[in-house]
């Protein structure tokens, strides 16, 4: 028979980058994910194993083939299962006690007070493209003083932004408002990261397609995703550390070894973000 679970000492190796008062914090924290696949299910087994104590997750999907390049729940076992539901169990596997808030029809505004209900960071696991959803919750969150961390996996890394309580907001950085979807895409994708390390080694520029709402992925792209978020939210929640809002930002890419810090004031408004969007959309237009 197993031994009976012991949250301190499942953590116990935490010990050391976090004090057992900080540990103790983490346990009481609440994370809210929306999006179990290819960032939301790693960044969900990440924040698990670093002790935090509950979470609302959402996901109205279901795994499938295409999703085992990158998503850590996809497995032939799980082919066709709620991701929402595999990923819980996944959870409750490394921790027991853990309190979970399952939102089997994904985030909407109809449940958006209960996902957020209670909770002390969002952290975004949206596909790339859901752009309402992602629109929807980091307004909620702007408006209930909730921080909110994004973190998009790009090439063979990771390029992340914090958006802060009094700090600047989702929607005044990208500045999506009522924009068609494809237009949305490029402020994203440029917003994101400013620096562009992953552009280089595209070797199929094809293979991105904004108007169809298709593009690549890599595992290393999400598990990186994952470490640097949680890191993010280790500080945020201990209030240790240096946390830089956006418009600052960093990306790093594993396949250069390099880290860029980005600061856009203005967000998309910037001359820079301007120039590299009229760019984008100027090699688009040439290959169509």
């Amino acid at each position: 028979m197993p031994p009976a679970f012991s949250y301190p000492l499942a953590f116990v190796r935490n010990l050391g980058w976090v004090t057992p008062a900080e540990q103790g914090i983490l346990r009481s924290k609440r994370i809210a994910i929306a999006g179990m696949g290819g960032v939301g299910g790693v960044h969900l087994l990440t924040l698990t194993r670093l002790g935090i104590g509950a979470f609302h997750i959402a996901d109205f999907d279901r795994f499938d083939l295409a999703n085992f390049n990158r998503q850590v729940g996809a497995t032939v076992t799980t082919l066709d299962l709620p991701k929402v539901d595999v990923l819980a169990t996944l959870a409750r596997d490394i921790n027991p006690e853990l309190q979970l808030a399952l939102f089997r029809d994904g985030v909407h505004h109809g449940n958006m007070p209960a996902f957020l209900d209670g909770v002390d960071l969002y952290v975004d696991g949206l596909d790339f493209f859901a752009f309402g959803a992602r629109q929807a919750v980091f307004a909620a969150c702007a408006e209930r003083g909730i921080p909110a961390i994004t973190a998009a996996p790009l090439g063979m890394g990771t390029a992340l932004l914090n958006f802060l309580p009094g700090g600047m907001s989702f929607d005044d950085y990208f500045g999506w408002g009522d924009l068609p979807e494809a237009e949305k895409a490029l402020r994203f994708l440029v917003g994101l990261a400013p620096a562009g390390l992953h552009g280089s080694y595209l070797v199929d520029p094809a293979s991105i397609n904004l108007e169809a709402q298709r593009g690549p992925s890599t595992i290393m792209g999400c598990e990186l995703c994952a470490g640097a978020a949680a890191t993010e939210a280790l500080k945020i929640l201990l209030q240790r550390g240096p946390v830089a809002a956006a418009p600052f930002g960093y990306q790093f890419d594993a396949y250069h070894n390099r880290m860029v810090r980005t600061w856009r004031p203005g967000g998309y408004r910037n001359p820079l973000q301007q120039l590299a969007m009229w760019v984008i959309r100027r090699r688009r237009g040439a290959r169509s």
